[in-house]
């Protein structure tokens, strides 16, 4: 018994049906904790250098972490990670919800899905008992339906997460759905599963986690959940969640619209939380353990449809960005790419990508298959998202993502899409936020904010200046991932200011270790140069050249808050050169073998120093 931990390892051979449970070790435990570490660890050391992402010999790995399913306030984070078929480099993605405890109550941290089976199958796991069953009969469903069919046919008891047709069908930005609206949305995960003809996990769990101060850890977390019930957001960020945000995007010129041509939206009081709330509000929810409870069920009268939000990252998406005139044309997309399992962020950048094509007469209605890609046109969107989860039509070229979808067309084309290694760019536009571009520039999965959201420093900064900036995403990137390593939300430590050294108490309360605030940045530190190092032996001549902002950036923005405002190169230099400097890497973006081994990689740096990436 490890305390904070459910015991087991499960290893799944998707191709021959067999599993085996293997003991999580006091020295993993302790050493990697859990998590998004545990992904990258396992991902270097397991998968085949150049792997191709859609074969059988890549691998799901799906991770809690030691306060995933304990009391501790919205310890509800479960982290999903493989090789991306979107990017071809390290992705991992993270999901709320209930299904993390339902594992650790399983006597699960870990499950890696091997192989590939040649006919559909879900796993079923329930305590000890795990089979992998035929799902032949929900194959073809879609994400919601699915979950909702096997919690009938299984039981209410039981937590699901699922892929829908698009990732059935292999689109590469296929997503994870569980609990209605809960996603590991980035980076096609979905479509890997898909690959591994694997449509569901459906888990049942009832044993107890161990806690090394089981009293302690109540006090600690009662005194936590008064603070945030008693600060002065909560009740703003409890009722709207992320939505809340928008007004605030679009005062300071970052909410996207039109494929980010602009960043401020005259239609903003018709998309944001206030309306949302006015106009469809059923009820609210929250993830396991949470108090925040950020999450709303809403009901669109116009299009008769349920849905798990929209959130903000849909509603700069879906909404702003593809012209769209009220919340209720964003959440019917929303209703669609959920239960099609399509990555919101990505799908809203495909259309919106789609439609600056139509705009600008490089593709037209024909191109379309007779469809009118103008702004705001929510039909025409609804049809192009089923053309791209049925990979019809053109819906087969942009199923590849934006970036591969324009270097399939041509036409210098690659100039619209808003994206990094690949990855689409999330809900705020960079022309006047330089830490956030390089936030995006620099992330481990391409252009993601949760990664270092550093929007407010810019502003507190001067947003035209580059000094400093390199320092503050280095500083961001130790604290936020760590958070998808213990297995908990950000959102009480963003929005309501629970401090971290409170994460660092429960942390130790669980497992009944020594924890440090310096050790954890350290121990982080070594998860980021691993991940670091995955894309360098992954991906040929990769360093600098992949660290760059979509050319968009370089265009001044014509209107709004940040009229006038553009990224230069001299500026892009200059965030690179103070960010690799913070993290001791070389000129070209790539770790060097001295710092591999200084942070504990030391295996890692003669690998790639064997394979000619870095230099000894």
């Amino acid at each position: 018994m490890i305390n904070g931990y459910g015991g087991s390892i499960l290893r799944v051979d998707l191709t021959t049906g067999s599993v085996k449970r293997e003991p999580v070790t006091p020295e993993l435990a302790h050493d990697w904790l859990g998590g998004r570490a545990w992904i990258a660890k396992y991902m270097y050391e397991e998968l085949p250098a150049g792997v191709d992402p859609l074969s059988a010999a890549n691998k799901v790995f799906v991770a809690t972490g030691p306060l995933s399913g304990t009391l501790w306030p919205s310890s509800a984070k479960i982290v999903w990670g493989t090789k991306s078929p979107l990017t071809g480099g390290y992705i991992d993605s993270n999901m709320g919800g209930l299904i993390m405890a339902e594992l650790k109550y399983a006597g699960l941290d870990m499950i890696i899905l091997e192989g590939a089976s040649e006919t559909p199958v879900y796993l079923c796991i329930e305590d000890d008992k795990v089979e992998v069953r035929d799902a032949s009969g929900y194959w073809g469903k879609g994400s919601v339906d699915t979950e909702y069919a096997l919690k009938r046919d299984l039981g209410e008891d039981f937590q699901i997460a699922t892929i829908g047709p698009a990732g059935e069908n292999l689109v590469k930005f296929a997503c994870i759905t569980h609990d209605v609206g809960r996603q590991a949305g980035r980076g096609g995960i979905g479509a890997v599963l898909g690959s591994k003809k694997l449509k569901a996990i459906a888990v049942r769990g009832t044993n107890p986690i161990p806690v090394a101060n089981i009293e302690g850890l109540q006090k600690h977390t009662t005194s936590i959940i008064d603070y945030i019930k008693n600060t002065a957001f909560f009740p703003t960020f409890s009722k709207y969640g992320t939505t809340d945000v928008t007004d605030w995007c679009d005062s300071v010129g970052v909410i996207p619209v039109n494929n980010f041509q602009h960043a401020q939206y005259p239609k903003k009081d018709r998309i944001n939380g206030k309306y949302m709330r006015q106009q469809m509000y059923v009820r609210d929810k929250g993830c396991y353990a949470c108090p925040l409870g950020c999450s709303t069920y809403t009901y669109s009268k116009k299009y008769d449809v349920y849905v798990e939000g929209p959130e903000y990252e849909t509603i700069g998406l879906m909404g702003s960005n593809l012209g769209m005139d009220s919340i209720e044309e964003i959440a019917v997309l929303n209703a669609d790419v959920d239960n099609l399992g399509m990555d919101s962020i990505s799908s809203g950048s495909a259309v919106a990508f789609a439609m600056e094509l139509y705009q600008r007469g490089i593709l037209t209605k024909e191109d379309f298959g007779g469809l009118e890609m103008t702004w705001g046109n929510v039909h025409a969107a609804r049809a192009f998202l089923r053309l791209i989860a049925a990979r019809q039509g053109i819906g087969a070229t942009f199923a590849e993502g934006a970036l591969a979808a324009a270097r399939i067309i041509g036409k210098d084309t690659e100039k619209y899409v808003v994206q990094v290694k690949g990855l689409d760019y999330s809900a705020y536009d960079t022309h006047a936020a330089p830490a956030m571009m390089l936030a995006y520039m620099t992330s481990d999965i391409g252009a993601q904010h949760t990664r270092a959201w550093a929007i407010v420093q810019d502003i507190n900064m001067g947003r035209g200046s580059t000094e400093g900036k390199g320092q503050v995403v280095y500083d961001l990137q130790h604290l936020r991932p760590l958070m998808e390593v213990l297995g908990v939300c950000r959102f009480p430590w963003l929005e309501v200011k629970v401090d971290w050294e409170d994460y660092v108490t429960a942390l130790n309360l669980v497992t009944g270790q020594h924890y440090t605030t310096e050790g954890l940045f350290a121990f982080s530190e070594k998860v980021w140069n691993l991940t670091r190092a995955f894309w360098t032996r992954e991906v040929d001549g990769f360093g600098r050249a992949y660290d760059q902002p979509p050319a968009k950036m370089y265009e001044e923005m014509p209107d709004g808050p940040t009229k006038g405002a553009r990224v230069t190169q001299e500026m892009v230099d200059q965030l690179l050169d103070g960010y690799y400097q913070a993290y001791h890497w070389d000129q070209n973006g790539l770790p060097t073998a001295q710092r591999l081994r200084e942070v504990g990689l030391g295996y890692v740096a003669d690998d790639l120093v064997k394979r000619g990436r870095i230099r000894g």
